[in-house]
């Protein structure tokens, strides 16, 4: 079952690596849909969990809405299309966990006592969400 492959996959990123919610994301995502990710673009995700920890847009969206863009053009789809899939991705997330926000989505807030990985149980939550989400797209 995914969501168990998920599970692991993050608690040995998150603790093992510290990688950040944004690039754990595309991680695993690029293993369940068998997609390789470009080390620069792995790069590029360096600073998306919350935007370098400013608390805005979610990492798990960012890597999230990353990932459907490469995925979907390599697929061939269109800007437009590929646009649309992530207005639809953006709009089916804020339903389901109620914000884009890291501010808003991290467990208990933000205190300079955070322990690490706070969003461990919403990153596997988050990451299981889009593989279905992603699986289901036409």
């Amino acid at each position: 079952m995914p969501i168990i492959e998920i599970a692991e996959k993050v608690h040995r990123l998150y603790w093992d690596v510290d990688m950040n919610c944004a690039r754990t994301t595309m991680s695993c995502l690029s293993e369940l849909f068998d997609l390789k990710i470009d080390k620069q673009t792995m790069n590029a995700a360096i600073g998306l969990h919350g935007a370098g920890c400013f608390r805005a847009q979610c990492g798990l969206v960012e890597g999230a809405l990353m990932f459907i863009g490469i995925y979907l053009s390599e697929k061939g789809k269109t800007d437009q299309e590929i646009s649309q899939a992530c207005y639809l991705f953006a709009k089916q997330f804020t339903d389901k966990f109620g914000s884009l926000r890291c501010f808003d989505l991290r467990p208990n807030g933000f205190t300079e006592n955070d322990p690490p990985h706070a969003c461990e149980s919403l990153s596997v939550e988050s990451i299981f969400n889009t593989y279905q989400f992603i699986r289901h797209l036409p």
